[in-house]
């Protein structure tokens, strides 16, 4: 897919890897439409790039299938989405509090790994719409994991297994949809450069990057980015998920 033509929708566009994914793919010449919670962040950042901006809940169905006809309508059609939207849930499965909150975990879990797939079934309905380019190719869809999904820590029992969820979607959804001209992909980050591992403090980010293997620093979200243009851009990549982590793996 051509990434001058493509029109793209990014969620959690407005910060982190989302942000970032949407700046870089707008500079590449793509149409991108940001999803997300934060309207004055994620309309901000719409202005900037040039693209559009929908205040979505990627849990709710009305929600983002309003989103998606939004979008579609803006830019003339659907060709890709990329999932970033998510969140963070840290605790003990039995803490010194007590057993994990039940409806901690389940809303991370209906974020993370709900939220992904709500979005690319409705952005899939969409895609399938379009004429196929000569392979035959309509849509794209890359969901963000985690290298937590194979390296779960202590206190990452939500997280882990949400993303563990997001991984397991690449190739049945990818099966799915290959009759459509569909494809589905997924990248699983390590410890990258976000506003979320900043507010750690400066020794922690230098604890975390002495365990990565090579090169040993944080990833910087332009890398991230890179690899989604990559996936969008690579025809024959599908219903795999690939490890962005200078080999780290979890202790």
């Amino acid at each position: 897919m051509d990434i001058s033509t493509a029109r793209l929708i990014v969620t959690g566009g407005a910060s982190g890897l989302g942000e970032a994914t949407a700046r870089y793919l707008a500079g590449a010449g793509a149409q991108v439409a940001l999803f997300d919670r934060d309207a004055d962040k994620g309309q901000a950042v719409a202005d900037e790039i040039g693209g559009g901006f929908v205040k979505v809940d990627v849990t709710s169905e009305e929600s983002v299938a309003e989103g998606v006809a939004l979008a579609s309508a803006r830019m003339g059609g659907i060709t890709g989405v990329v999932n970033c939207a998510g969140i963070v849930t840290g605790a003990k499965t039995v803490g010194s509090r007590g057993p994990f909150p039940l409806a901690d975990f389940q809303r991370t879990i209906d974020i993370n790994l709900v939220g992904a797939f709500n979005v690319a079934r409705l952005a899939a309905a969409e895609m399938a719409r379009n004429d196929p380019n000569a392979d035959g190719e309509r849509g794209v869809i890359v969901n963000t994991a985690s290298i937590a999904a194979y390296d779960g820590q202590k206190g990452q029992a939500a997280y882990a297994s949400s993303k563990a969820g997001v991984a397991g979607l690449s190739l049945p959804v990818a099966r799915d949809l290959a009759s459509l001209g569909i494809r589905c992909m997924a990248i699983a980050p390590g410890l990258f450069l976000t506003p979320m591992l900043e507010s750690l403090g400066q020794e922690m980010m230098d604890s975390l990057a002495a365990d990565v293997v090579f090169p040993r620093r944080l990833g910087d979200p332009q890398e991230f980015a890179r690899t989604v243009r990559f996936i969008i851009e690579m025809a024959y990549l599908n219903g795999e998920t690939i490890r962005l982590d200078g080999g780290l793996r979890l202790p």
